[in-house]
């Protein structure tokens, strides 16, 4: 059984992952560390575990084998080589830090201090993602030339994200930063190495600076062009994906899927009878990795990848211009 510690409640996600843990058959939850005291003591009431409001002593205790971090993400950096440095295993809410140089402090503890290390990226264990990747690798869209996708929301327009997720000095930016990291992901996931970036971000119902509108254009290599979007104030037609590419298409609204082929015999949009199996989520993942040493797909240089894209993506914006990567 893994012994794992939470570490902070600030992320909005933080008690959907302490809720996974106490379902599973292979960890359970020792302890609790937050960085706001009333919070964590609170929490660590709640889950019926010890509060340590100390993070090195909490990192010392011989019953944690491992950490769930939901830091703000100002904090990664210090928390997760703080953990990696300390022999504990790690799992890591997205973003892995605001900029690549923390990454890269981050992913040089981990391989130093061999922990197993993995990060939230929900939208790569979906259908539609290997689907996705099926149809490239089969070649049947041809070649790549677009795609764009939304994920969005409307936390700022109906009130209901706190207060402090619009503070960018913790949060290291808004809208894209959050969700926009799944677009982002996803896009290096499917297109590989990006080459350039432009965005343009605004604010209309969430205190600036932070941004709760958000579109960047990336060309990756292979002259591939992806608009990522997200949003906190989109209570409609939220969700959609495309992909095209010269011989073929494939796309995806609210969950609806269809595609096409020139390569196939069949002509116009086909809908999928079946759609691959998801993958495990990242958490199952990483306690298997931890009790069999299996490899972990959603690694340092997954988190990287997304950082580098978030890094120069807030730098198109505030400097209104397209930005070489």
């Amino acid at each position: 059984m893994i012994k794992v510690a939470m570490l902070s409640k600030w992320h909005v996600h933080a008690a959907g992952y302490a809720k996974a843990v106490k379902a599973s058959d292979k960890a359970q939850i020792t302890c609790v560390w937050d960085e706001d005291t009333d919070r964590g003591s609170q929490w660590a009431k709640e889950l019926g575990v010890e509060f340590e409001p100390d993070l090195d002593v909490l990192l010392a205790r011989d019953d944690v084998d491992a950490v769930i971090i939901d830091t703000p993400t100002s904090d990664h950096e210090t928390v997760i080589i703080a953990a990696a440095k300390s022999g504990k295993h790690i799992f890591t809410e997205k973003a892995m830090a605001p900029t690549l140089a923390e990454c890269d402090k981050i992913a040089q503890a981990v391989a130093d201090n061999n922990v197993k290390f993995c990060i939230s990226y929900p939208n790569l264990t979906t259908s539609l993602a290997q689907f996705s990747k099926q149809l490239i690798d089969d070649g049947l869209l041809g070649k790549i030339h677009y795609m764009r996708m939304r994920n969005a929301h409307q936390g700022s327009l109906r009130g209901w994200l706190p207060d402090y997720w619009y503070d960018t000095e913790k949060a290291g930016g808004g809208a894209m930063m959050d969700l926009g990291c799944h677009p982002m992901y996803t896009a290096a996931y499917l297109l590989g190495k990006p080459k350039r970036i432009a965005s343009m971000f605004n604010t209309n119902y969430c205190p600036p600076p932070a941004d709760d509108n958000a579109v960047s254009v990336v060309e990756f290599e292979g002259n591939t062009i992806a608009v990522l979007e997200t949003s906190f104030v989109s209570p409609y037609q939220a969700n959609c994906f495309e992909l095209l590419g010269t011989e073929g298409a494939l796309i995806s609204v609210d969950g609806e899927v269809k595609y096409r082929s020139d390569k196939l015999d069949t002509k116009g949009w086909i809908i999928p009878d079946k759609l691959p199996e998801p993958l495990p989520m990242a958490m199952d993942v990483w306690f298997d990795a931890i009790l069999t040493n299996a490899e972990i797909p959603y690694d340092t240089e997954k988190g990287k990848a997304l950082t580098e894209l978030l890094e120069n993506a807030y730098k198109s914006h505030n400097e209104q211009k397209i930005v070489s990567i």
